[in-house]
């Protein structure tokens, strides 16, 4: 008996903690539900209004100066929100990397208000860049400022912390489980019973939440895709080959651009001001690629596009993306690598339509599984990939042709000597510092 009780005793203790975990993951749920509900909203009016604008400006030529005056006015904001909250440039994700490892410090309600506001002028005005980053940032900053607020120890802060960023993954694409496999395999590395507790309470609730105001249903509007038959998977790593080859030249060419800015001398209002210049333009001339971008993907799932667009969009969208990360403003990668892997995709299939060699009603599969081939091999998460896009586009009976193709992809990379591109980016900052 007296065994039995002190076993007792030296358990309450951790299931204790465990429910206290659990506690604070559904207070930061509803934290980071409602901080990403709001950024999604503001950016979702963006897409609305956005191509109105642009409509309005071509009708009305002496519009032009007003038009022109609001990206400068633009560039003079977002060059002060940067200077004022370094921590709030990009996508997060490596700052938030670099404050899990002890590398980094910030302030968290400091960053969460200049990271929202930057990031929706800069993707709302049509630079190409996601929203994802971002919100993982933001939940994982409302995960810090909860845990100061309960002043909880350095070990439950970083699980809190890591907790509060997949929330924020999962409140931004509808995608509560990718959020949980997130926390595991790309922040922590690791399984841990705890981690898992909160990871799962913080994800479900913060999808909860931002399902009240968008709605449950998938942030890809696709059809129900066709079951490759096993005759056909020999497309399927063609597929991952072929993408995880396109991909390779994303993670140097990030670092190159962001190398090249610091080269040119550009301070202030003058390295964003660069690619808005080009989004001012680009709204006339090629709108597909403004923006993060999901419905671009919709759209090269409902249309026909020719081959030689399908280019121009991959390469315009690629080469925007560069341009607009390289200047440091708010705005994340996720997004924008999502939509470049689909247009590889869709590169990809038709490319086997025109030859003859593939059917036409595996076009849609094609695309949404070049999604998760692009992930995979840039980010180097083949598993939270795919099902991040099993969840994105509500289509759950395609688990094993999606891990062949981001496994294809992952392998690709992996012989290649491709890195994951947010420990890149943290390696870089952290050089910086230096």
């Amino acid at each position: 008996m007296l065994k039995l009780i002190k076993s007792v005793i030296a358990i309450r203790p951790k299931r204790y903690l465990r429910l206290r975990i659990f506690a604070d993951g559904i207070i930061i749920g509803l934290f980071t539900g409602v901080v990403v509900g709001l950024f999604r909203y503001l950016l979702a009016l963006s897409e609305i209004y956005r191509p109105m604008i642009y409509e309005f400006v071509k009708n009305e030529p002496e519009m032009i100066f007003p038009y022109m005056l609001y990206f400068a006015g633009a560039a003079i904001v977002l060059a002060i929100i940067v200077r004022k909250e370094p921590m709030c440039t990009g996508s997060g994700i490596p700052q938030l990397k670099g404050v899990l490892a002890g590398h980094m410090n910030w302030n968290w309600f400091s960053v969460i208000m200049h990271k929202l506001a930057g990031g929706v002028i800069a993707i709302g005005s049509g630079m190409s860049l996601g929203r994802e980053g971002p919100s993982v940032q933001l939940g994982a900053c409302a995960g810090n400022g909860i845990s100061r607020m309960y002043h909880r120890p350095g070990i439950e802060e970083k699980v809190l912390i890591t907790a509060g960023a997949g929330a924020g993954l999962a409140a931004a694409f509808n995608a509560p489980l990718a959020g949980v496999i997130f926390c595991l395999e790309e922040l922590q590395k690791l399984f841990s019973p705890l981690l898992l507790t909160a990871a799962i309470a913080a994800a479900v609730v913060a999808t909860s939440v931002t399902q009240l105001v968008f709605g449950g249903g998938p942030v890809f509007h696709i059809n129900d895709l066709s079951v490759v038959p096993l005759e056909h998977f020999g497309y399927i790593i063609g597929l991952g080959l072929f993408v995880g080859v396109l991909s390779r030249c994303f993670n140097p060419c990030l670092l190159f651009s962001l190398n090249a800015y610091d080269r040119s001398g550009l301070k202030g209002m003058s390295k964003p001001m660069l690619p808005l210049a080009v989004a001012a333009v680009l709204g006339f001339v090629l709108p597909e690629i403004l923006g993060g971008g999901n419905l671009l993907v919709d759209e090269l799932v409902a249309s026909d596009y020719a081959l030689s667009l399908l280019v121009i969009i991959f390469l315009g969208k690629f080469l925007f993306t560069m341009l607009c990360f390289g200047s440091g403003v708010p705005g994340g990668i996720f997004l924008p690598m999502l939509v470049l892997g689909a247009a590889g995709g869709a590169i990809y299939g038709k490319l086997l339509i025109i030859s003859g060699i593939m059917p036409e009603n595996l076009m849609p599969t094609m695309i949404v599984f070049g999604m998760a081939a692009y992930f995979s091999s840039v980010v180097k998460s083949p598993v939270t990939g795919s099902i991040l896009i099993m969840e994105m586009t509500g289509s759950f009976h395609h688990m094993l042709p999606l891990i062949c193709v981001a496994m294809a992809a992952y392998m690709v990379a992996d012989i290649t000597g491709g890195r994951p591109v947010y420990d890149e980016l943290l390696d870089r900052s952290l050089k910086a510092q230096k």
